[in-house]
C-alpha cells in the first residue's frame, strides 16, 4: 500500500489545474470526453480516491461499510451479504455493494467507487486481485478477504475456509465409489484463487490414487449453466468419457446435469456428477446434488463483527477457518461396468 496521492498529483499528471480534475471527476458532463478520459486515466494510476475516503481516514466512523464481491446473480454471494448487511444493522451501521463480474478493471473501479464514499472497511472476495486494487487501500483502512483461508501473501485477515481441501474431500469421495476417470468442469482459474484452488484440490486427491487431471478432462468454463452444460457435452463426446464429473460450482453442476439428461444418460446410474456451494433448490432437485457446502452466511456475519470492531478501535475475533462439508445426495453412485 502506498501513500495516497492528492488532487493536485492528478493534475500534475494529467497537465491540467485542480479545478479541472475536480470537474472531470465529479461533474463529467462539464468536460469532453477525451479531457475526462485523460484525467481518469491519470487518477487510476497514482491511485487518488477523492474526498469521501479522505474523510473515511479522518473520522474513521462514517456508519457505512463497502462489500466488493464477482457477482449477485449467485445466490451464495447474494446469502454472504445479506448476512453481512444483517450484522453490520445490528452493529448501527449500513453497507455499500459492488459487483465486479469477474473483471480486474470493473474490480479496481468498484473499490475505488466504494472507497470515494467513505466507507469504514472493505470486503474483498478472495486473495487475486490486481496490483492496482491492493494499491487503492489506504493503509488503516480496517478490511477483510473472505472465501478463503490463510491466503499466502495476503496481509490482511481471511474469514473463510480452504478450497483445496474442501475440492479434495468431494473427490476422495468418488475415488471411494470406484470412480478412476474423473474429469473436472472448473471456473475459469486465471484470477480467480478460488477456482484455482479447488483444482488443485481435485489434483492433489487423484494424485494420491495414481491419477491425474489434464485436458480433455479438465475443462475451464465461466460459471454458468450454459457453460456448465457445453462442457459436459464435450466431455461425454470423448472416446472415453468419464465416469464422474466434478464441477467448480453448483451452476455449472447443474448445467452438466442438464447435458447429461440431454444425451439420455441417467444420474447417478450412468456418470456422477458433483458440485460445490450447495444452493439451496439443487438440494430438493431428482436427484438432489452432491456438493460441497459453502459457509456464506457465517463468513458474512464474522466479517461483519471483525470490521465493526476494528472500525470502533477494539480488538477483532479472530479469524477462524470454517468448515466446507461435503453434502452427500443423489447425484453420485458406484460407476456402471460400462463406463468404469
Amino acid at each position: 500500500m502506498r501513500e495516497q496521492a492528492r488532487i493536485s498529483d492528478v493534475a500534475a499528471a494529467a497537465g491540467v489545474s485542480v479545478a479541472t480534475v475536480s470537474r472531470a471527476l465529479n461533474t463529467p458532463d462539464r468536460v469532453t470526453p477525451a479531457l475526462r478520459a485523460r484525467v481518469t486515466d491519470a487518477a487510476t494510476r497514482l491511485g487518488y480516491l477523492g474526498n469521501g475516503a479522505a474523510r473515511a481516514l479522518a473520522s474513521r466512523r462514517t456508519g457505512a461499510m463497502g462489500a466488493l464481491v464477482p457477482t449477485l446473480d449467485n445466490p451464495v454471494f447474494a446469502a454472504c451479504i445479506d448476512a453481512f448487511q444483517q450484522r453490520l444493522d445490528a452493529h448501527g451501521m449500513s453497507l455499500l455493494v459492488a459487483t465486479a463480474g469477474y473483471d480486474a478493471a470493473a474490480e479496481t473501479r468498484g473499490l475505488r467507487t466504494l472507497l470515494q464514499r467513505g466507507v469504514d472497511g472493505i470486503l474483498l472476495v478472495g486473495a487475486s486481485h490486481e496490483p492496482e486494487t491492493w494499491a487503492l487501500l489506504p493503509p488503516g483502512l480496517p478490511a477483510v478477504v473472505t472465501w478463503t483461508h490463510r491466503a499466502e501473501g495476503c496481509v490482511l485477515p481471511c474469514i473463510g475456509f480452504d478450497n483445496a481441501a474442501a475440492a479434495a474431500r468431494i473427490t476422495r469421495h468418488l475415488l471411494s465409489l470406484g470412480h478412476r476417470r474423473i474429469g473436472m468442469i472448473a471456473g475459469v482459474s486465471l484470477g480467480n484463487d478460488r477456482a484455482a484452488a479447488r483444482i488443485a484440490g481435485v489434483r492433489a486427491a487423484l494424485a494420491e490414487a495414481g491419477l491425474t487431471l489434464a485436458p480433455p478432462l479438465l475443462a475451464e468454463r465461466a460459471y454458468s449453466v450454459a457453460e456448465g452444460s457445453a462442457a459436459m457435452a464435450t466431455l461425454l463426446a470423448l472416446p472415453d468419457p468419464p465416469s464422474a464429473v466434478i464441477c467448480g460450482n453448483d451452476h455449472l453442476a447443474f448445467g452438466a446435469l442438464v447435458a447429461a439428461r440431454r444425451a439420455g444418460l441417467v444420474v447417478p446410474v450412468d456418470i456422477s456428477v458433483t458440485g460445490f456451494d450447495d444452493l439451496d433448490f439443487l438440494a430438493h432437485g431428482d436427484p438432489p446434488l452432491t456438493t460441497v457446502h459453502v459457509p456464506a452466511a457465517e463468513m458474512g456475519r464474522r466479517a461483519a463483527d471483525h470490521l465493526a470492531a476494528l472500525a470502533a478501535g477494539q480488538a477483532p475475533p479472530p479469524p477462524l477457518e470454517l468448515e466446507a462439508p461435503v453434502m452427500l445426495r443423489g447425484t453420485t453412485a458406484p460407476p456402471t461396468p460400462r463406463r468404469s
